[in-house]
């Protein structure tokens, strides 16, 4: 059996494997698409808890419209489709939320904005977190969580929110909240939230009891502006399944519901072999291709072997997370070290470094075999070279799942 997984925005990467192997294939779920601009349009129109869009722009004196950068498959240029005729002759701004990633390159701003990029241009701003003199001071959350965010989000009167919800490995889920923290967050701001993952509580599929999440909540209890938002919902090929708009809150959650229906994958038992694949845009780098890692934990078994298959586009991506393990000889190292001090990044070590307890990390990946070894991840050239080897340390019975779309995908085991 040939099997052929992507690899880049355009590329792929196959492997030949026995018929008498135990492979099986795990992705999204199916769903019904419908017509991709009415979605979005239909839930613009008829806001959850909100007055109308129309409305709620009325008296605007400065608009400030949140976009995700390009490490995620938001169709931002699609909802701009939409909403751009009733923006475009008032004063606004776009404002890029990347967190602490680094701004977009010029193929990632048409990524993100498309053919409206030559229309937007000189009214787009790239938050920076460690531009302190750009942030402005609002508070503290219970937790102490020091809440400094971009003072475009504070001049602004009415923010706009573009995003998308798909399940994240700590933060419960993306969307929502996350475009304020940790998107246009100052750099210590996000530090203090983000060291909350590594509570055992900090995973994927969950809020409730979930620190980071219950943490960016109560940080944005600071922020003042009057707010509408739009989360789209993608299907496993990165078509709008789903539009939730309106109220902040109340449009996250009813997008969490739709974003289960595709993502919340069920599986009857765990593998000895694990292929994690991270599609284009989240294969980046291996900082975001992480992702990938920490869903596929959850259909390997115990002494089993996770091979990651993802390009890296700009190698490595977090300097501290890959300091840490760098500097360790061991997984148990790497999580006492930690335990010594946090700092931004090491939360990212962490949940590596703890599935380098119980199991094997192999990656098929463009980063240097010399770089990613030191992450306690074993370099392959190709996925046939990583199958082999494989099946021939797990032997002939072993079992082999392919994590079609890692990055996104939450495995559930019946």
């Amino acid at each position: 059996m040939e099997v052929s997984v992507p690899y880049g925005k355009d590329g792929s990467m196959s492997a030949v494997i026995s018929d008498d192997v135990q492979t099986n294939f795990l992705e999204a779920n199916d769903v019904d698409i419908k017509d991709e601009d009415q979605c979005i349009a239909d839930s613009v129109n008829t806001p959850i808890n909100s007055k109308s869009f129309k409305d709620f722009l009325k008296g605007g004196q400065e608009i400030l419209i949140i976009v995700n950068d390009a490490t995620r498959p938001t169709p931002t240029k699609k909802v701009l489709d939409v909403i751009f005729d009733d923006i475009k002759s008032l004063n606004y701004n776009f404002i890029i939320a990347t967190g602490v990633h680094r701004g977009p390159s010029d193929e990632e701003y048409l990524q993100i904005f498309g053919t409206y990029y030559e229309a937007v241009k000189n009214n787009i701003i790239v938050h920076d977190a460690r531009v302190e003199k750009d942030m402005v001071f609002l508070g503290k959350s219970t937790n102490g969580t020091e809440m400094y965010v971009n003072k475009a989000g504070v001049n602004a009167d009415k923010i706009i929110i573009i995003s998308s919800v798909e399940p994240h490995y700590f933060a419960g889920y993306t969307g929502g909240r996350k475009s304020f923290l940790p998107g246009i967050a100052g750099y210590k701001t996000v530090e203090m939230n983000h060291k909350l993952a590594l509570a055992p509580e900090a995973k994927a599929l969950a809020l409730e009891g979930n620190p980071v999440h219950e943490d960016m909540i109560d940080a944005l209890k600071t922020v003042k502006n009057e707010i509408f938002s739009i989360m789209t919902v993608l299907d496993k090929h990165h078509k709008v399944y789903a539009t939730c708009s309106g109220h902040i809150h109340d449009s996250f959650h009813a997008a969490i519901d739709k974003a289960n229906e595709v993502f919340a994958a069920r599986l009857d038992e765990k593998a000895d072999i694990v292929v994690s694949v991270v599609k284009f845009p989240q294969d980046i780098d291996l900082y975001q291709a992480q992702k990938g890692i920490d869903n596929a934990k959850l259909a390997l078994k115990k002494d089993g072997i996770m091979i990651l298959v993802a390009k890296c586009r700009c190698g490595i991506g977090g300097k501290a997370f890959a300091d840490l393990l760098g500097s360790c000889a061991t997984p148990k190292e790497a999580l006492d070290k930690i335990e010594q001090g946090y700092v931004l990044g090491y939360h990212k070590a962490a949940k590596m470094a703890e599935i380098g307890l119980w199991a094997q990390m192999w990656g098929v990946t463009d980063v240097e075999p010399d770089v990613i070894s030191k992450l306690f991840i074993t370099p392959f050239s190709s996925l046939q070279e990583a199958l082999d080897k494989a099946l021939k340390e797990k032997g002939k019975d072993a079992s082999l799942l392919f994590l079609m779309d890692g990055g996104l995908t939450v495995p559930l085991v019946k």
